[in-house]
């Protein structure tokens, strides 16, 4: 899993010198800059009887990079929180659990130019688990979630589709970002020669972001 971070890494890498490039034949200047804001997340699945939403943030940097007047690649890269609290009914265990994961993501977006203020984005991202956490009131203390669940018991890599819009007013840009995550949160284990996986649920995380461009 490292070795396929590590390549989409240098991908990434590679098309932002390739549309550094290219911006050459165009008079829109690329812009570089710090971002960050409010997250708020939680895990889907079918296995669960309510989700409740957790409030976190994100930070970090971007790079917009752009190919003609109206289109740009803004690759971006920062420390974000996910999770989500779960209430459980299945034939394992009931109760509720906090899951509470700390990424370091990399999205790669294509951003349209509605207006020069205005711009829709949309594309993937891939994010590395560097921490995981659960708290847990169950019903059955077998199923110790706090003492037994640690951040190896979680998948180290979480893919993605993101999309949203933006509004740019000079050096400060404001968006709205929704991702969804197309991994499983949880790795699969085995309780009593039964496979089930745990927590089953994918991220889904609502952003509110701020940004400035430092050129």
């Amino acid at each position: 899993m490292k070795n396929i971070f590590l390549t989409f890494t240098v991908a990434v890498a590679f098309i932002c010198i390739t549309f550094s490039q290219a911006k050459a034949q165009d008079d829109v200047k690329p812009r570089f800059g710090i971002k960050g804001g409010v997250n708020f997340s939680n895990l889907y699945t079918k296995d669960v009887d309510q989700n409740n939403i957790l409030t976190g943030f994100n930070l970090g940097v971007f790079a917009k990079l752009p190919v003609t007047n109206f289109l740009a690649i803004q690759p971006e890269l920062y420390f974000t929180t996910k999770g989500g609290e779960s209430t459980y009914n299945n034939a394992f265990v009931k109760g509720t659990a906090r899951f509470s994961l700390n990424y370091v993501e990399l999205p790669v977006l294509a951003v349209v130019n509605i207006t020069k203020n205005f711009n829709i984005h949309a594309g993937p991202y891939a994010a590395f688990l560097l921490s995981g956490k659960a708290t847990n009131k169950s019903n059955v203390t077998l199923f110790n979630f706090e003492n037994n669940l640690n951040t190896d018991d979680f998948n180290k890599l979480d893919f993605g589709l993101a999309a949203g819009f933006g509004v740019d007013l000079g050096s400060v840009s404001f968006g709205v970002r929704y991702n969804y995550g197309l991994t499983t949160v949880g790795k699969e284990r085995s309780f009593f020669g039964t496979n089930y996986t745990f927590p089953d649920g994918k991220n889904s995380v609502l952003s509110l972001n701020a940004s400035f461009s430092l050129n």
